[in-house]
């Protein structure tokens, strides 16, 4: 029996028409000779009734801190109507599913709430139901700890939660239905003439994932890596074929730049060297940061100077670290990160220069870059953002993919 996993987002359940199109992606899959298992997150946005961050303005920001346990309870009840909701829907076209919760997919997590690992996942369950031809409706998002405690699995959870059962279950592939067509060159809300990307490997969609881009989660990504699981992003309202993401897609000779993806809200931050022997503490600062929950990266370590970017919310808890240590900083505010992404550019000389050429021609300054073997990041002033994107897209010919 090939096994299939359709997972379906908020937008794509969210209302009556629309779970009709989720229902005739499910059909079509068993006309195509596969069993589908579906997985299924909260209906819609918030302010929607039964979305995630709708249910959670129903209980107290203090509450929410001092019981974890009581908010990932909460947290898991919009799936759970989702998933019954949805069996409703496949009931009318004379067809059998039966709506379970995480934990009664024996989806087991250690007791972190609100952010938990999941530790295991027995499908014992799911082939019960599956070998009584019922089709199983999954709540995404959520599993249960060992203690026995509903427990939810953060944001994105319902792909992994999709990718997680698709492993269990052996399952041919996972699908991951969105409102989109799949992965982009670029943010086509921020690029008019962004290009589906047909074929990508598990490497560069992990990174875009990881720099911005919000069509699937880096954590599902990493997982489905790692079960060499072909993972296949597609658009629950229309019968575009989407991007097929697996190990076989190791690099496009012809395309040495996949897609380009942003994180704004960073800040740049300037650490001074201290010319007094005295004073160790520009040595110790990473750590000091690291301790204080500050994250950083876009790391350049100089003989005189430390160059780094922090997220804007760290900003103040930054200022009262580095004072108390009696380091000398300046700090540029509201920049963005941009990532291009792409295995063509290994062993390829001349990325960077061309990048900086292109940001050039724009009279764009590049405040800082970094790299790896697949991933270039530059660091530009925020108002410059989508410019800058644009004329990268463009330069590297991305719209004719």
């Amino acid at each position: 029996m090939k096994i299939l996993v359709q997972k379906f987002g908020g937008t794509s359940v969210s209302t009556h028409e629309r779970r009709e199109d989720v229902v005739n992606k499910v059909i079509k899959a068993k006309k195509d000779g596969y069993f589908p298992v579906v997985v299924v997150s909260a209906m819609g946005r918030k302010g929607q009734p039964y979305a995630t961050d709708t249910l959670l303005s129903l209980i107290s920001d203090n509450f929410k801190v001092k019981n974890k346990l009581a908010c990932d309870l909460i947290m898991s009840c919009g799936e759970i109507i989702s998933a019954v909701v949805l069996s409703d829907e496949i009931s009318k076209r004379e067809l059998h599913a039966v709506p379970i919760t995480g934990a009664q997919a024996s989806i087991i997590t250690d007791d972190n709430y609100n952010e938990a690992s999941v530790i295991n996942v027995d499908p014992k369950k799911l082939f019960e139901i599956i070998g009584s031809n019922k089709i199983p409706i999954v709540s995404g998002f959520q599993g249960i700890s060992k203690s026995g405690f509903i427990t939810t699995i953060g944001r994105g959870g319902s792909d992994v939660t999709a990718v997680l059962l698709g492993n269990a279950l052996k399952a041919e592939k996972v699908e991951i239905y969105t409102d989109v067509d799949g992965i982009m060159t670029a943010d086509p809300r921020v690029v008019a003439d962004a290009s589906l990307i047909k074929e990508i490997s598990y490497n560069e969609v992990f990174q875009l994932a990881d720099q911005g881009a919000k069509v699937i989660h880096p954590r599902a990504v990493r997982i489905a890596m790692n079960s060499n699981i072909p993972l296949v992003i597609k658009n629950t309202l229309n019968n575009s074929t989407g991007t097929i993401i697996s190990n076989s897609i190791m690099e496009n000779q012809d395309r040495i730049i996949s897609g380009i993806t942003s994180v704004n809200n960073r800040v740049q931050i300037t650490v001074k060297y201290d010319e007094n022997p005295q004073n160790k503490n520009y040595f110790n600062l990473f750590d000091e940061l690291a301790d204080n929950l500050i994250s950083i990266d876009l790391i350049n370590v100089f003989k005189k100077q430390k160059i780094f970017t922090i997220d804007n919310k760290d900003i103040e808890n930054f200022k009262i670290v580095a004072e108390s240590l009696g380091l000398k900083y300046s700090i540029v505010e509201e920049c963005t990160k941009i990532a291009l992404v792409g295995n063509g550019m290994r062993g390829i000389p001349g990325v960077m220069a061309n990048i900086l050429k292109i940001l050039a021609k724009e009279n764009i300054q590049v405040l800082q870059t970094a790299d790896s073997h697949t991933t270039i990041w530059c660091l530009v002033e925020s108002r410059f953002e989508n410019t800058a994107i644009n004329a990268l897209h463009k330069g590297f010919g991305l719209s004719e993919n």
